[in-house]
Parts: structure tokens; sequence; C-alpha cells
């Protein structure tokens, strides 16, 4: 996992965003136990309140549950963690579209590139 952060956005919601991609794509399976706030922040190279704001709304999102014995542990729930997978595919196909109209590129026109460029790659 890469822990690389851009200027104009806090920390915490782009060490959020990177938890949150990497459960929904599974690499934290469900049901696994999150390393520590203190292993996370280690690894990101960042302060543990930091990291722990982040882990917080994770929380609060339901992709990982608390358990004061146990620790944190990813959410099974199926249908939760495919709602965070579309939405980030929607993003994505969102920002695709935004460029390519950029490009003068109707919606269209955008979606027979993706075809093409699929069929024409091995």
């Amino acid at each position: 996992m890469e822990w690389s952060f851009q200027d104009g956005l806090p920390i915490w919601q782009q060490l959020y965003e990177i938890l949150r991609r990497e459960i929904a794509i599974g690499g934290y399976a469900p049901g696994s136990k999150m390393p520590t706030v203190r292993e996370l922040a280690a690894q990101a190279g960042v302060n543990p309140n930091t990291m722990q704001r982040a882990l917080s709304q994770l929380e609060s999102d339901n992709l990982v549950i608390t358990n004061r014995t146990a620790g944190r542990t990813v959410t099974e729930d199926r249908e939760i963690l495919e709602n965070v997978r579309r939405e980030l595919a929607r993003h994505q196909v969102q920002t695709y579209l935004q460029q390519m109209a950029l490009l003068g590129y109707t919606a269209g026109e955008a979606a027979q590139l993706l075809i093409q460029e699929k069929e024409e790659t091995p």
C-alpha cells in the first residue's frame, strides 16, 4: 500500500481514503484484524492521533468494527463493501468523463473509446 499525500486535503482524510480503498479491494480481507493504530501510523509516517481519526471515520462508516479485546476488524458485510467499491468506481468514471469532455468528447464517444481500447489490448 502506498502512503503518498497531497497538499490541500487534511492528512487524516487522505489516510481514510487510502484505507477505505484497501478495504474495498480486499487488501484487508473481510473479517480480518486490522493493524494497530501505532503500526499503521508508523507505516504511513504519521502521528498516531492522525491515524486514529481516519480509523474512527472508517468505524463510523461501518467498514471497521472495534472490539475492546480483539482490536479492530474489517466488516464482513459484503453489501457495505460492494457499495464502497461501486462508489469508488463511479468516482473514477466521473473523473474519466470529465477529462474526456475537456478534450471535446461526449460521454458516448468516451465510452466507445474505452470499448475500442479494450478490444485492442490483449
